[in-house]
């Protein structure tokens, strides 16, 4: 393991693994180093990349820096690409897909992939309520963080009540609270982006060769946020993985990466 420092002085954690080209992998809600897909994905990336996951701050063993700005995580982000030689390419899964977004508005990233940013784009699922971040805000300062895991799972993700009720029960449930206070932070990073409406040209500085994939079994509503985000940005392409959902097996998505890196 080794660390970097933000510009507001928040250490972030990362591990690099192989050699080749600096690729960075960027987390969903509450993933972090050793309980994220992308552990196995950076195995399976290491053979023809410079591989870099990272705890984003508040989880794992990266600090964290109060009041959160978006902004700030993507600092994060400049400080570790500044170690990694200076550019890399950016994956982003999941809420991370945001990040990973936002990040190359700004940053020096010859190629961005995207794996299902959770858009809402239309009538195929709720739209997350208005009030969503206040009351999750509000669990949260109650010291209620099993209920603002679940109030995420069933209100934020759209997970049906007896699904969530089951993994309550489940070993991995004490692990999920234990970083629920940085669920607001990926809830800013889709604000404005879960209303049901379609989205807009609301990033024309990412001009990089940008892929934006799916999974062929995953949600209506979450297919429908991809496709639309892949046609609003300006150098975009959209791939759908056969038989993959929001849960996609490394095995499948990292050769789809590895085509499109070094392509």
């Amino acid at each position: 393991m080794s660390t970097t420092t933000s510009a507001d002085g928040t250490k972030i954690a990362y591990t690099r693994a192989g050699f080749g080209p600096a690729l960075v992998l960027v987390d969903g809600a509450m993933c972090y180093r050793g309980s994220s897909p992308n552990d196995a994905l950076a195995k399976e990336l290491a053979t023809r990349f410079t591989v870099y996951t990272y705890d984003r701050r508040g989880r794992g063993e990266s600090s964290d820096t109060g009041p959160y700005t978006v902004q700030r995580e993507v600092e994060d982000l400049a400080a570790l690409i500044k170690d990694a030689g200076g550019e890399a390419f950016l994956f982003g899964i999941s809420s991370g897909a945001a990040l990973a977004l936002e990040a190359a508005r700004t940053l020096p990233v010859p190629k961005l992939a995207l794996y299902e940013p959770p858009f809402v784009v239309d009538g195929t699922r709720p739209r997350v309520p208005a009030d969503y971040p206040a009351r999750l805000d509000a669990a949260l300062k109650e010291g209620k963080r099993g209920k603002a895991v679940k109030m995420f799972m069933t209100e934020g993700v759209g997970l049906g009540g007896a699904t969530v009720a089951m993994m309550r029960i489940m070993p991995f449930w004490a692990k999920l609270k234990r970083v629920a206070h940085t669920l607001p932070y990926d809830t800013a990073l889709v604000a404005g982006h879960q209303a049901g409406r379609p989205l807009t040209a609301a990033w024309p500085e990412v001009t990089v060769p940008t892929l934006v994939a799916d999974g062929g079994r995953s949600p209506d509503w979450m297919r429908n946020g991809v496709a639309s985000l892949a046609k609003v940005l300006p150098s975009a392409e959209h791939r759908t993985l056969p038989d993959q959902t929001h849960i996609v097996k490394a095995t499948a998505l990292a050769p789809v990466l590895t085509e499109f890196f070094l392509g």
